[in-house]
């Protein structure tokens, strides 16, 4: 629920009108910016410089969102759901991350075998071959990254616009499932889809986004850096 003091119209002289059809352009533009491609037209290419490089983006990308909430909006980032943790946040997180963990163990190991299905040949060995550095840096910046612009912008300013939260938490479901398209191949929708689905649960329910990071952080830490 957005508080009071944020839904005050400022005295700057812009009408409350024009300053919501202001607002609405500029969330959908950055929604659609951050879905580009940027940091692979930025940083192209597959050596570790450029993979490092292209993580100093993604950086780049959440310090210009968080300023885009404070200086831009004029909000309070707890807007977004990004607050501090309590012992709730790292204890729901901690529990959403063993139910990913349970689902994906029967996908892998029960559907993918039933219907012989894979993920994209090679794609998380190409990970694993990073130094492990490299791969806690990634694991931290998915976390906060995805999170953040997936499960607290994205839903709490679509459901802004629109009015209908549940309608905002399925538009951010469904980019978020189809984003893994293009590295993971198909098959690895399920994977996403099921991750995608318990997140956003747990987004809806907690508007926590630590809880969320913790979730995030664990289900990819256990795939990439464990083993």
């Amino acid at each position: 629920m957005i508080s009071e003091e944020l839904t005050q119209p400022m005295n700057d002289g812009i009408p409350e009108k024009g300053r919501s059809l202001a607002r609405t352009a500029g969330t959908i533009a950055l929604l659609m910016v951050l879905q580009l491609p940027i940091a692979d037209y930025l940083v192209p290419g597959d050596s570790l410089a450029a993979q490092t490089g292209r993580e100093a983006v993604f950086w780049v990308l959440v310090a210009n969102l968080i300023a885009y909430v404070l200086f831009i909006e004029r909000r309070p980032i707890s807007s977004v759901g990004l607050k501090r943790p309590t012992w709730k946040s790292i204890a729901f997180g901690f529990a959403a991350g063993a139910i990913m963990v349970a689902g994906f163990a029967f996908i892998y190991m029960v559907i993918f075998p039933a219907f012989g299905l894979a993920d994209k040949q090679g794609a998380l060995e190409a990970v694993k071959a990073t130094p492990l550095w490299f791969r806690v840096l990634v694991v931290i910046r998915a976390a906060v990254l995805e999170e953040l612009y997936y499960r607290g912008f994205m839903i709490e300013r679509l459901t802004e616009i629109m009015g209908f939260r549940w309608l905002a938490a399925a538009i951010s479901f469904s980019i978020f499932t189809m984003a893994h398209l293009g590295y993971w191949g198909g098959a690895h929708l399920i994977v996403a889809a099921f991750g995608g689905a318990v997140l956003t649960g747990l987004y809806l329910f907690r508007r926590d986004l630590a809880s969320n990071m913790i979730a995030h952080f664990l289900i990819d830490g256990i795939g990439f850096l464990v083993g």
